[in-house]
């Protein structure tokens, strides 16, 4: 007798579960039930039609019911609410636009995503306030700068969805401030990675209000004005991009198991606590590949996997999902961020419990080889184990080529890889798209050097803890000196200094620095080689501390401020 199988939620998870079922077993009765009225789309792209990248709405529109019906033979059931489930009986009870009823399964599928976290705040429930996650907070979003003849707008929270709404806000002719509680956009980046975008934001003439959280929402009359800590800015509409929360509430009441994290707790064949029941995409709490810890990681990549692996499992394929590794790309008007595996936050809160001490090297390599035009530059940071050199994670950001290297990278660490594979690995090479050293290849040699005891380095962030007889040491021809420097540093150009180390005291620690490193590695050697043993490599160079140590908050009496 051929199973009954009914998924809860369609999208990614759901969508892409009902389609591999149906590719295998084509006797298996399959239902698709969904809350809203559409089960898949392309919710990755809202952003860019609101502001008029994608200029056709249907485009957004992968499957229709129709068409999925015709195509897999799913009973697809749009506009349906499951509200209870009876594990005991194995029954749903759906609503519909009709009537309320009782459905049968075999096997049940929980695809129910997340939704938009909406703060507590006075003033949050306005029609003026307003979060995209779906189509049809897209055509609120697309009706009200139409309807309210919108002209500013206001962007709380600065992860995926807020740095892609202030980007399109813009396309579609808005003044735009971003609020965002953390001092930085894109927590998934460490704060010196992130600073690289501040500053492309801001040139690209988004506001910037950062480390400032949002107190309340007034609404008066034709506007709205967000007030932070700091103050006080008025537009037209507000977005709220302030994280997902899991959907885990019918899950919950039919006493499935739930994370702390609010998420379903599943095992690695993605079943629940009830062998019967599956649940794939952002509801579940999964593991963290690298720290094998429980989270809620809510990305499209991982929830198509699951929906895939779930119809496997459910077939009697028996796949393992592995965990998540939040391998993510985000597009800032003409920038990329691409991230995977740990930052240092992450890091250091899971040192502990990995029993892994960690080193970091930042490297600025060109796109395309040197002599060729059109290259430009990109910032790439390793994070890696110093016991054994096993990569941890990398975040890199910049115009071209950036995510092709961080999807390198991503293959490494999901396959255990080390910097000394790093060095090793064999990329493709043409002068239009690298130099015949990848950039890949370039951030496995510095973590090498650092591992093999050539040249130890250090982070913008630990330069405030240095020893008190530290000598900043800058290795820059003066001309680059008189551009900037680093306050308190002596000049002596890399090529000078073998001729010099007369003028340097051996006894003192010294912190070399150049543009981006490379040069500086030269001038450490140099010094390590003659009798200087307590000697670091600023990791990135004055590239990174430049970038770093600047503020791109905008001030609150800045235009669009008031108050």
């Amino acid at each position: 007798m051929a199973k009954k199988v009914v998924i809860v939620g369609g999208v990614a998870g759901g969508a892409s579960c009902a389609a591999r079922l149906r590719r295998l077993e084509e006797a298996a009765e399959i239902v698709m039930l969904e809350k809203g009225p559409y089960i898949s789309f392309a919710n990755c792209g809202l952003p860019y039609h609101v502001g008029g990248v994608i200029e056709r709405r249907d485009r957004l529109l992968l499957q229709t019911p129709e068409s999925f019906r015709e195509r897999f033979n799913v009973d697809v059931r749009v506009d349906s609410e499951v509200i209870s489930i009876d594990r005991q009986n194995k029954t749903l009870t759906v609503r519909s636009a009709d009537a309320e009823y009782q459905e049968s399964y075999d096997v049940l599928v929980l695809s129910p995503g997340s939704t938009p976290v909406v703060p507590d705040l006075p003033g949050a429930d306005s029609p003026r306030v307003m979060t995209l996650w779906n189509i049809p907070d897209m055509d609120r979003i697309i009706a009200a700068i139409k309807d309210y003849g919108a002209r500013t707008a206001v962007v709380v929270g600065g992860g995926f969805i807020g740095l892609e709404m202030a980007e399109n806000l813009m396309r579609a002719g808005l003044s735009v401030t971003l609020v965002e509680m953390l001092d930085q956009v894109m927590p998934s980046l460490d704060f010196e990675m992130a600073q690289i975008l501040h500053k492309h934001l801001v040139e690209n003439g988004i506001r910037l209000a950062l480390g400032e959280r949002v107190e309340r929402f007034e609404e008066t009359g034709g506007s709205v004005t967000v007030v932070t800590e700091k103050r006080a800015v008025t537009a037209d509409i507000v977005i709220l991009a302030v994280g997902v929360k899991p959907n885990s509430e019918l899950a919950k009441a039919c006493g499935l198991e739930i994370g702390a994290r609010g998420g379903i707790v599943v095992d690695e064949y993605l079943r629940t606590s009830d062998e019967n029941i599956y649940a794939v995409g952002d509801a579940v709490e999964t593991e963290n590949f690298l720290t094998r810890e429980r989270a809620v990681i809510p990305l499209a990549g991982p929830a198509n996997k699951m929906g895939r692996m779930a119809a496997d499992n459910i077939s009697g394929i028996n796949r393992r999902y592995k965990g998540t590794q939040g391998a993510s790309v985000v597009k800032v008007f003409d920038m990329t961020a691409a991230v995977t595996g740990l930052n240092e936050r992450q890091l250091t809160a899971a040192g502990k419990k990995l029993n892994v001490d960690y080193k970091v090297t930042v490297i600025h390599p060109l796109s395309s080889a040197g002599y060729y035009p059109g290259g430009t530059p990109m910032s790439i940071k390793l994070l890696f184990a110093k016991q054994d050199g096993k990569v941890l994670g990398v975040q890199a950001v910049g115009f071209k080529g950036v995510e092709k290297r961080v999807d390198v990278v991503a293959t490494a660490i999901r396959f255990g890889a080390t910097v000394y594979d790093l060095e090793e690995l064999e990329l493709c090479y043409a002068p239009p798209y690298s130099s015949a050293k990848d950039p890949v290849n370039i951030a496995g040699y510095a973590a090498e050097n650092i591992l093999s005891g050539l040249v130890d380095n250090i982070t913008f962030g630990e330069l405030k803890d240095l020893p008190a007889d530290t000598v900043l040491l800058d290795v820059r021809t003066p001309a680059e000196v008189k551009m900037g420097a680093i306050p308190g540093s002596i000049n002596i150009p890399v090529d000078s200094l073998r001729s010099r180390l007369g003028e340097l005291d051996k006894n003192k620690a010294y912190v070399v620095y150049c543009a981006v490193g490379v040069r500086a590695h030269i001038a450490a050697r140099i010094l390590l080689q003659n009798g200087f043993a307590r000697v670091r490599n600023l990791a990135g160079g004055y590239t990174t501390y430049r970038m770093a140590s600047q503020d791109y908050t905008s001030p609150p009496e800045g235009a669009g401020a008031a108050g």
